[in-house]
């Protein structure tokens, strides 16, 4: 499996080489968080194969320089105005988290709908930044970049590529409602049997639950949106100075590299251009850090949890923390929890927490026994490379989707963020540890 996730590094290599013995010039327009964890793992793949590899940096809040990193990277000059990305990102998690879930379906999708406009008015800001500072593009050109590789999340990579007359590369784990794979990757979504992504539905759907994917394919098609393509189209021709549209633009990448693989995904049409690099970032586990090491050694027959909401989500209300706290602690097992807010006051003697944790070696240590998980692409990932069956508390974005198909390919049981109790994660906790299904 791990050879055939390796084709992308070959398709990439055949992209970038110019002739025999030579490699070549790859120019990248990254997104930011998990996307760029996935993302690195590939390009630094490049570099270790003699590639010359250059990261156009906007603000960000992981996509940084590294020290001794072989990465190279180059700041887009950016206009006055822009929010930080870390207050823009605590205003999404709060109303992710604290606020629509309260919400009628409607005032969500209107909620939903703000946001999208006000991510558009940000991404504009980072496309003239790019696209109409002459002096930065003529940089770029003199560069002679043989290939871009482009995360379609945040827009104008393509147009980049289409102003410098490069070929790209998009990388991706979806869009809403696979808007783009469709319209613009010309990707068939039957609907029949293909679930609509973040519809959480399996592909043995009940007529009942057709009727669901047809209705949710049409809301992500005329409700809201990624992107505002109407303003997207006119913007592209503007820069253009010909008729086009965001499509056709996006549509022209070469191949489409999908953060999924089959161990995730259900059985539908895809392209030859659509290429699965899913897990390609999960390795072998490392030995962890001595204190780690011995309280989980601590655990003795009973073993370890580990527990994690991902990078983004670091602090709960008092409330949900001492909840989940006071599940954790009625089970036998120690529990690894990776979180930075207050310690909650129904915390167990089993439990400690940590700031930090170095998920993948800890779900590789043999003495892990479940993983309780936000849903994260990049976490299921790691325990499916290292077997370890899963607990999923999705939140917002992919994760519900996400946890529906480890839920349906027998990996993982769910529990609802916003209305579950203690009794319910910890049944769904002692589920998943004692019963070998």
């Amino acid at each position: 499996m791990a050879s055939e996730k390796w084709t992308v590094a070959v398709f990439l290599l055949q992209l970038c080489c110019v002739g025999s013995g030579f490699c070549g010039k790859v120019l990248v327009w990254p997104c930011d968080m998990s996307h760029w964890l996935n993302l690195k793992t590939i390009l630094e793949e490049l570099v270790q194969r003699g590639h010359e590899v250059t990261v156009l940096k906007f603000p960000s809040i992981i996509v940084n320089q590294i020290e001794n990193s072989a990465l190279n990277f180059e700041n887009v000059p950016l206009l006055d105005g822009n929010e930080t990305p870390e207050k823009f990102l605590n205003y999404f998690l709060h109303l992710a988290v604290n606020v629509i879930p309260r919400l009628s379906v409607w005032q969500a999708a209107k909620m939903f709908q703000d946001l999208f406009i006000q991510f558009t008015a940000n991404f504009e800001e980072l496309c003239r930044s790019a696209l109409y500072n002459q002096t930065f593009m003529n940089k770029l050109r003199d560069a002679k970049y043989d290939v871009m590789v482009i995360d379609p999340v945040v827009p104008c990579g393509e147009l980049v590529a289409e102003v410098l007359q490069v070929p790209f590369v998009n990388t991706l784990r979806f869009s809403m409602g696979f808007t783009i794979e469709k319209y613009c990757g010309q990707l068939p979504v039957p609907l029949s049997y293909v679930p609509v992504t973040m519809g959480e539905l399996s592909d043995h759907m009940t007529f009942p639950e057709r009727v669901k994917n047809i209705m949710l394919s049409l809301f992500f098609e005329f409700g809201p949106q990624q992107y505002d393509f109407a303003f997207w189209d006119q913007f592209y021709s503007e820069t253009l100075g010909r008729p086009t549209t965001f499509c056709e633009t996006i549509g022209k990448a070469e191949i489409w590299l999908i953060r999924t693989y089959w161990d995730f995904e259900f059985p539908r049409p895809y392209l030859p251009n659509f290429e699965f690099v899913g897990g390609l970032h999960c390795k072998p586990a490392k030995p962890l850090p001595k204190e780690m090491e011995e309280f989980v050694q601590s655990s003795g027959e009973h073993g370890v949890v580990v527990f994690s909401l991902g990078s983004m989500v670091k602090n709960l209300t008092e409330d949900k923390a001492n909840l989940i706290a006071s599940a954790l602690a009625q089970i036998p097992q120690k529990v690894m929890w990776r979180y930075s807010g207050k310690k909650p006051a129904t915390l167990g003697s089993n439990t400690r927490l940590f700031n930090w944790i170095p998920q993948n070696d800890l779900l590789g240590h043999p003495k892990t026994k479940a993983f309780i998980t936000h849903g994260g692409t990049n976490g299921i990932y790691e325990a499916i490379y290292h077997g370890i069956p899963m607990v999923g508390v999705p939140i917002f974005a992919d994760q519900p989707d996400n946890i529906a198909h480890m839920k349906a390919k027998g990996a993982a049981l769910k529990v609802n963020f916003n209305t579950m109790t203690s009794a319910d994660l910890h049944s769904a906790l002692r589920a998943v540890i004692n019963e070998p299904s």
